[in-house]
């Protein structure tokens, strides 16, 4: 049986472009995708077909995407068919039998609280104002072409329930747990995420502002071109000496943080689930966090602490935590090891078998 893997794009490393290579090589699938900068850091060995670059500017670039998928045509080349992200379903008119992994709903496109922090480009401003009125009608026409729903946490399965009144089976993503060890408990905190508004990088950056005595380490970047270019640019133009910015780095140096690290900060408005939590777990380290989204199904209080996304809050959990955080080390590794990657080959390769023998 031959499969393949629609994903939007691999303009930068993160959590759901780090499921989509696991799955492909659970399935031995294909990877069909837009922009492919990234991919071969994830890894070397999975075979990736390109439907050519995206438009490197904010709006058009998601639109291009839409627009790859909607016009290709693999359909007489595989079996089965999943697609990966927000505008990888737009392929599934001509392609059956297929799944949709859902990662997150665009909060910018569905929730009002949630301002579309890019630039004062006029131009730019008009299309999102134009795709937050038309997205969820185009987006709901094309998903009465999927077959199946797969949402990564309760937390999305419960939107996609809301905004589409479809249910979802849940198949949480994986942590490769033999790769991460802990070496030591050191002087500093990471942090792993995209450099997107979203993420709220700037609350990470003022908590640490205030506490000079701790250090703080963000690893991410952010695809050129992208809604986060002007907001990157502000937090990396904006940061006190305490906090150090690396960008994307090499999984082996990320390894080496997290088996060294203190802890982990997080703070992603609605994060849908989240793999670094249970990246820093998988290496005993415990898990700062906000108390919203997927986090709430991952950080429990003998792994973590939740708290609401203020600075005062955080604090105060980052000096409790840093007065023992080895007290953490043995109910983190226990909970990283419930979401390990072979259970989720084996819960993904058991719905794609359920989902070929229904009708």
């Amino acid at each position: 049986m031959r499969i393949a893997i629609l994903h939007d794009y691999f303009g930068a490393i993160g959590g759901g472009e780090k499921v989509v290579v696991a799955m492909a090589k659970a399935l031995d699938a294909d990877i069909i995708t837009t922009d492919t900068d990234a991919v071969k850091k994830i890894d070397t060995t999975v075979r990736v077909i390109s439907l050519g670059k995206t438009l490197k500017y904010p709006g058009l670039k998601q639109i291009s995407a839409l627009l790859k998928f909607s016009f290709c045509n693999f359909s007489k080349d595989y079996d089965f068919f999943i697609f990966s992200g927000n505008w990888a379903h737009y392929a599934a008119h001509r392609h059956h039998p297929n799944m949709w992994y859902c990662h997150i709903l665009i909060p910018a496109l569905y929730d009002k609280n949630i301002p579309f922090n890019s630039s004062s480009n006029a131009f730019a401003l008009a299309l999102f104002s134009i795709g937050k009125k038309i997205h969820p009608h185009i987006e709901a026409r094309s998903l009465h072409n999927v077959d199946h729903i797969v949402a990564n946490s309760k937390h999305i399965g419960e939107k996609i329930a809301s905004y589409y009144h479809r249910s979802a089976d849940i198949l949480y993503p994986m942590v490769e747990t033999k790769k991460f060890s802990c070496k030591e408990y050191a002087d500093f905190w990471i942090s792993v995420n995209r450099l997107y508004p979203e993420k709220r990088i700037g609350l990470q950056v003022e908590t640490f502002r205030k506490l000079p005595g701790e250090r703080l380490v963000i690893v991410g970047g952010y695809a050129q071109g992208d809604h986060a270019t002007p907001y990157a640019t502000q937090i990396i133009n904006n940061i006190p000496e305490n906090v150090k910015i690396l960008g994307q780095i090499s999984d082996e140096h990320l390894f080496n943080l997290f088996a060294r690290c203190k802890g982990l900060i997080c703070t992603s408005y609605d994060e849908p689930f989240g793999i670094a939590p249970l990246e820093a777990m998988a290496s005993g380290k415990p898990v700062v966090a906000v108390n919203d989204g997927g986090y709430r199904e991952t950080v429990t209080p003998e792994t973590g602490i939740l708290v609401p996304p203020d600075d005062d809050q955080l604090i105060q959990a980052i000096t409790h935590i840093s007065e023992n955080p080895r007290r953490y080390h043995d109910a983190c590794i226990a909970r990283a090891h419930e979401f390990d990657s072979e259970k989720f080959s084996k819960s993904l390769q058991d719905l794609v078998t359920r989902y070929l023998g229904e009708p």
